[in-house]
């Protein structure tokens, strides 16, 4: 039975609904008139309990229980509905979307779901999760960890969203309520900040690595293959007469996979240094096995282990700074660049569709031969005038500068 209680001289209420014991403030002071006005208060309160059309968020609108209680009507009638749990619906929505997938991904997407989503909403039916939800639950994958004092990235928390997002908006479809995660963007993602090598770096590389990696890294810094494609490169798609790389495949986590997008489906051209080095490597390793680059027993190399015990050890050993192995990917790029080729050429070389992705990543190391660097606008101005040309750190007239391949630098 509800009571009136005395905390002070505030006046609160005791009562009991959905068998959990309920203690709220009033607001009230401890007068005979507060104490008839909440008597019957309670007694419509009371009846409204028995008859089951109590509200808590009414009669206390600034308490957290409200919410609380909230969310159990949400789910109760939930269930009532015959909406599936989170964990139930998921689970099929996998087994259809499988299909569509390659391997890589199903894992990805499998891991994610029983490491954060299903642990949080696993026991909730779908129609029951709300926008609140969805946001208290980003935000607490966001922020960092007390244990590790580390943080997840903005691009791999919107990894983890991106499933809760397919997943609620199947299920909305299908069970005809509102979608909650509309109007939820994406975090911003940083731009990429890439980290090339220069030409002497490059060189310093391929001439201090141990000789059975040298043709290795050779092929990786002169034709931007990412890890998973130079691993996964068999000999059947080396072609010697058209001096071609087809890039058709990738090695990921033990598999052979199609290549990452219909673009990334390509032929790369090889230059004579990538030439050499994969002649010589045929030498070495085609009787070996049917992989290009592999390990003595003729398996695909795995580059977990090529990074930590080649990649890391040889820039320590240069005293360079520590760039992951995909850094020559990027390095490739923007000697391309530097030597003045077509972007159009360069993206395809790259597996990009568009050269947006292009210009987007390496525009600032777009060099002085493109005459995209301003030179061009300095001449009319100085035409139309009678302005001088400026002069460059090294003396020199824009007509007269170079681009120092040696070095990829910014034209900032």
């Amino acid at each position: 039975m509800a009571s009136i209680t005395k905390r002070g001289d505030m006046l609160h209420v005791d009562f009991r609904y959905k068998k959990q014991r309920c203690r709220e403030a009033t607001g009230l002071t401890d007068t005979p008139q507060h104490r008839r006005r909440l008597q019957t208060i309670l007694k419509r309160l009371e009846a409204e309990i028995v008859l089951g059309t109590f509200d808590y968020g009414k009669y206390f609108p600034n308490s957290p229980r409200a919410e609380e209680f909230r969310k159990l009507d949400q789910r109760a009638a939930a269930l009532n509905a015959d909406t599936p749990l989170f964990s139930d619906f998921a689970q099929v929505w996998m087994e259809e979307k499988k299909v569509e997938w390659r391997r890589s991904y199903i894992d990805t997407t499998t891991i994610n779901f029983e490491k954060y989503l299903l642990p949080r909403f696993g026991g909730v039916p779908v129609n029951a999760i709300n926008k609140a939800d969805i946001l208290k639950f980003r935000a607490s994958i966001a922020a960092v960890n007390p244990e590790t004092g580390k943080q997840l990235s903005a691009t791999r928390v919107n990894h983890i969203m991106t499933p809760l997002r397919m997943v609620m908006t199947e299920a909305a479809s299908r069970y005809d309520f509102v979608n909650p995660y509309q109007g939820i963007k994406p975090l911003k993602v940083p731009r990429i900040e890439v980290q090339p090598f220069s030409l002497d770096e490059v060189r310093a590389i391929i001439d201090t690595v141990r000789p059975d990696y040298k043709n290795y890294y050779t092929v990786r810094f002169f034709t931007g293959l990412r890890s998973s494609e130079i691993d996964g490169l068999p000999w059947q798609n080396v072609d010697f007469e058209r001096r071609e790389l087809l890039i058709h495949q990738a090695y990921v986590q033990g598999r052979i996979v199609p290549t990452k997008t219909d673009g990334s489906f390509r032929a790369v051209q090889m230059n004579q240094l990538v030439f050499e080095a994969l002649q010589n490597q045929h030498k070495a390793t085609s009787d070996l096995s049917d992989f290009v680059f592999c390990t003595s027993k003729g398996e695909p190399l795995q580059n977990s282990n090529v990074t930590k015990r080649v990649w890391y050890p040889l820039l320590r050993h240069l005293g360079l700074r520590a760039r992951r192995p995909y850094q020559t990917r990027h390095t490739a790029a923007t000697l391309w660049l530097a030597a003045g080729e077509s972007p159009e050429w360069i993206a395809r070389q790259m597996g990009h569709t568009t050269t947006e992705m292009l210009f987007k990543v390496y525009s600032r190391y777009v060099p002085n031969l493109t005459r995209q660097d301003g030179s061009a606008f300095d001449r009319l101005l100085a035409k139309e005038f009678g302005q001088a040309l400026p002069i460059d750190s090294a003396g020199q007239e824009p007509d007269n500068r170079t681009a120092n391949t040696s070095s990829p630098r910014s034209a900032d």
